[in-house]
């Protein structure tokens, strides 16, 4: 059996290992720890459900170092960033597919761009070429324009 010394020692650390454990125990069941053993295991039990042996041996393992807290912290630390790991994994990806979808739509917009505008050159080529000439004469006096400016 843990003794209270052991408890009142590494409180906040065991606190947070039977939050962990328990997720059913709030911050104000273990909020307050007044030394009575009974009490804790008590509560616990009643939060939970758990057996009372299964929370003696709980308690035990804490008391005794295979509980160490080091090994949980560690394990707690390597589960988050597995998950961590994982959610930037699927953020990777979703914004690959993201970039894949949008660079394919653009290949498709511009391959209609250009078809449109192949189908007008071929209906009216007279036009198209006019209005060729037109763009380029006006390209032409802006950039002579700004060249002469300087």
């Amino acid at each position: 059996m843990i003794n209270t010394e052991t408890l009142q020692g590494n409180w906040h650390e065991i606190k947070g290992m039977l939050r962990s454990k328990w997720g059913e125990l709030t911050d104000d069941d273990v909020a307050v720890f007044d030394g009575n053993v009974e009490s804790l295991m008590g509560t616990i039990q009643r939060k939970t459900g758990e057996a009372r042996d299964t929370i003696e041996h709980y308690f035990e393992q804490l008391s005794s170092g295979t509980g160490d807290s080091v090994s949980w912290i560690g394990e707690r630390v390597s589960a988050g960033a597995h998950q961590a790991s994982d959610s930037m994994r699927a953020g990777a990806q979703q914004a690959s597919d993201a970039v894949q979808h949008t660079s394919q739509r653009a290949a498709a917009s511009m391959r209609q761009g250009y078809a449109e505008a192949e189908s007008v050159v071929r209906q009216r080529p007279i036009e198209s070429l006019a209005v060729c000439f037109g763009v380029g004469v006006i390209t032409g006096l802006v950039a002579a324009m700004l060249l002469r400016s300087r």
